[in-house]
């Protein structure tokens, strides 16, 4: 069985203010940091066998704050970084429900081929490695894709608001994927 502990990054400024980031690389803030490391604190090395992140500052930052602990082979995957969205991003989302109310933001990465490229990442992870414990860090957008398609749609985008540092776990056993859980953030000392 192949075990991925998915786990969306630290906040940053963008998160704290409500501005949609998609693929501006915007850094962890102080909070983003403490999660992190709240994060690094819950998680133990003996469960996993690789850490995986998206190549983002504020997902490849809180990977590399939960290594310092846990000291596992690190691996930076372009298919886990966040969703283009074009012209919306930094936008707050009263800004992009006056500018585009029918969510069509010029210039984005369309749906169809975000998730393609995600589970084309999950496929790589399942290939290289098999009946390992991977521990992936991404973003909301990439993660609720995940949770969506391995959930025939129960869960998931539109349906579920991921926290900033949120751990959520996707079993996958005979070509077959179940969410264990999914937004957990017991961990955290906030909460949120």
């Amino acid at each position: 069985m192949t075990t991925i502990c998915l786990i969306r990054h630290g906040e940053t400024d963008w998160n704290l203010k409500g501005q949609l980031q998609g693929s501006t690389d915007i850094p962890l803030n102080d909070t983003g940091v403490r999660q992190a490391e709240e994060s690094a604190a819950y998680l133990n090395a003996e469960d996993y066998d690789v850490l995986i992140a998206s190549p983002m500052k504020r997902a490849k930052r809180t990977a590399e704050i939960i290594n310092s602990s846990l000291n596992l082979p690190f691996e930076e995957m372009e298919d886990f970084a966040e969703r283009s969205f074009g012209d919306a991003e930094g936008l707050t989302m009263d800004e992009r429900t006056a500018q585009y109310p029918d969510k069509q933001y010029p210039n984005q990465e369309e749906p169809e081929d975000f998730i393609k490229r995600v589970m084309n990442g999950v496929d790589k992870v399942i290939e290289k490695y098999p009946d390992k414990r991977v521990l992936l860090v991404a973003h909301g957008a990439v993660i609720n894709a995940i949770l969506t398609t391995v959930s025939g749609g129960e869960i998931g985008a539109g349906k579920t608001r991921l926290m900033n540092a949120c751990i959520s776990n996707i079993h996958y056993k005979q070509e077959k994927w179940k969410v264990v859980d999914y937004n957990q953030v017991g961990h955290l000392s906030d909460g949120v």
